[in-house]
């Protein structure tokens, strides 16, 4: 177990550096530059401004030795400074990151919450009028576009009925309420984009968890716990539903990125100060160092993720660990 263990870590360091490149590269291959974004709506900038800056932001080296730079910093956790502001990337980072987990957070347990029973249910019931309704959910979720549901969702609850806000995680009079009436004014601010982000993995979720119970209840050591006369709910919860969610290990790990940088088009269309809306707006002003600063993260828990659930597949089938 140890060797496959040193062998899977080792594997992550050139997986990164590769990642980092492209990531790097296809950054560049974009039109335009940091100083052309900043420009872009000043009609009196000169040539020689522009230039100023392409050699104050290190645009004007070849692109090999920006990511050299680049490297070089990374190695040491510095991931520069933001060129909107000065500012060090990891602080932005680190000011936006709370607002974004918790969003993540709590959609990714109310998708477990509500998939996991629902995914039984129809598995159990299959050809159902539930099962049916699941099918059609499922659908549903996959076809509707995130933005627009979210537009419908504000016109409706924020502008026709008017009882959730519809923008930004806080009211502009929050320092006047007491703290129990500030965690009821963001949980009303949460409510939405929470579910926007929920909706989607909601149906995939329950789909995914329908199709392994009905394969493991079609598996003969099944047949066979129910021709022992166990009951239907041992069968079910006991035999069936542990090795059903085994899979769930690989899903839940590959979720960890997007804990991180998910919800850009979320956080843009309720303005919310995430991590999703700051890497919007990196990309818009070619933010290279900000930019960088919040794919590399995502590249890393994507490969911690993947690594966790490899550990979880060795831990439970030791076949795993010979390869």
């Amino acid at each position: 177990m140890l060797v496959y263990l040193i062998k899977r870590t080792l594997l992550m360091i050139p997986i990164l550096f590769g990642i980092t490149l492209l990531d790097f590269g296809i950054m560049h291959l974009a039109p335009g530059g940091p100083a052309e974004a900043q420009m872009e709506f000043s009609a009196k900038a000169s040539a020689e401004a522009r230039e100023r800056l392409r050699k104050l932001y290190g645009a004007d080296q070849p692109v090999y030795k920006q990511y050299a730079t680049w490297v070089g910093k990374f190695a040491t956790l510095d991931f520069g400074e933001a060129f909107a502001d000065g500012r060090k990337v990891k602080d932005k980072i680190f000011e936006r990151l709370p607002i974004t987990l918790t969003m993540n957070l709590l959609s990714l347990g109310l998708i477990l919450l509500i998939a996991i029973p629902i995914g039984i249910l129809s598995a159990t019931r299959r050809y159902s009028l539930l099962d049916r309704f699941v099918t059609i959910f499922v659908f549903v979720g996959f076809s509707t576009p995130s933005f627009w549901l979210a537009l419908l969702l504000i016109y409706f609850f924020g502008v026709q009925v008017g009882i959730l806000p519809i923008s930004g995680i806080q009211s502009l009079d929050v320092s006047g309420l007491t703290s129990w009436g500030r965690l009821m004014d963001k949980a009303e601010h949460l409510i939405l984009p929470v579910f926007i982000l929920s909706f989607g993995g909601l149906a995939g979720f329950s789909r995914y968890v329908r199709n392994n119970m009905l394969e493991v209840l079609g598996q003969d050591y099944i047949r066979t716990a129910r021709a022992k006369g166990l009951p239907e709910g041992s069968v079910v919860y006991k035999h069936a539903l542990r090795n059903a969610l085994m899979p769930v290990i690989t899903i839940l790990g590959l979720a960890l990125p997007g804990i991180i940088g998910g919800s850009v088009i979320t956080e843009t269309v309720f303005g919310i100060p995430g991590m999703g809306q700051l890497f919007y707006q990196a990309t818009l002003s070619r933010d290279y160092n900000l930019s960088m600063g919040i794919l590399v993260p995502g590249a890393i828990l994507t490969m911690l993720g993947n690594f966790l659930a490899d550990v979880g597949y060795a831990l439970a089938d030791p076949r795993v660990r010979l390869k």
